[in-house]
């Protein structure tokens, strides 16, 4: 298991709205699959996260009170948290758009995405004890890389952001979070599926609306069928990660 630094000890690195509380990981942990190990013992609020220069690597536990097929929709709520916390420091006119469900394109170059777990066995009517979003946003380029050689791929840093420490990324993910989950609260999930779906390319002709159970569905002009799109199975295989290499693409 890699070394980890917890409490007071992490206070000089990361700056956290009271509900969180922050485990520091050393640069070969993994943020995910350590949030999901510990959810059951720590709870709503763990905050994990690997301290690394090129990429900000973070996982944040949750205790939901819907059923899972509803619970689930708190992963739109962490992508709202993430590409607004992007947001924050872009340069004027920066593209920013989620292919979806999952990955974050800047300046449509790849930068990362985020992720969802929940408990095995828990059934869809079920309230799950736990939830676990994480992420992983590229804030500059591996050591050896070319900028541009992959248009397809970038980095914070190569597209002028303002702002690519990752502990900052963090720090903001964890604000803009809570303010979409208070908006959820107040407005209903309509508020957070709203602010969702303006950061997905334009379809012109078509309209866009996240079921109960979090799939996409797709209206489109002159036409009477719905297009659905499954969360549950895009969740189980990110389209952004690249598990050989356990970062984005």
């Amino acid at each position: 298991m890699p070394l980890e630094t917890q409490g007071t000890a992490l206070a000089p690195d990361l700056h956290l709205p009271p509900p969180f509380s922050a485990l520091r990981l050393r640069e070969l942990g993994d943020a995910f699959e350590q949030a999901i190990a510990l959810a059951p013992e720590r709870g709503a609020g763990l905050l994990v996260h690997v301290g690394r220069f090129d990429l900000a690597e973070f996982a944040l536990v949750l205790e939901p009170e819907e059923p899972l097929r509803q619970a689930r929709r708190a992963f739109y709520a962490g992508m709202v948290g993430l590409i607004d916390a992007l947001a924050a420091t872009a340069q004027p006119e920066t593209s920013l758009n989620i292919e979806w469900p999952d990955a974050i394109y800047v300046n449509l170059g790849l930068v990362g995405g985020g992720r969802l777990a929940w408990p095995r066995g828990v059934g869809e009517d079920e309230v799950p004890p736990w939830l676990v979003f994480g992420a992983m946003i590229r804030t500059a380029l591996a050591p050896g890389t070319e900028p541009g050689a992959n248009p397809n791929v970038t980095a914070l840093d190569e597209e002028g952001f303002a702002d690519t420490l990752s502990s900052h990324v963090v720090e903001s993910f964890a604000r803009n979070f809570m303010v979409a989950v208070d908006s959820w609260h107040e407005s209903g999930f309509s508020a957070v599926a709203r602010q969702y779906l303006e950061r997905l390319p334009l379809d012109k002709g078509a309209r866009r609306d996240i079921d109960d159970n979090g799939d996409l569905l797709i209206r489109r002009m002159a036409s009477t069928q719905v297009e659905r799109r499954e969360l549950v199975a895009k969740l189980k295989q990110p389209g952004w990660y690249d598990a050989k290499s356990k970062g984005p693409f």
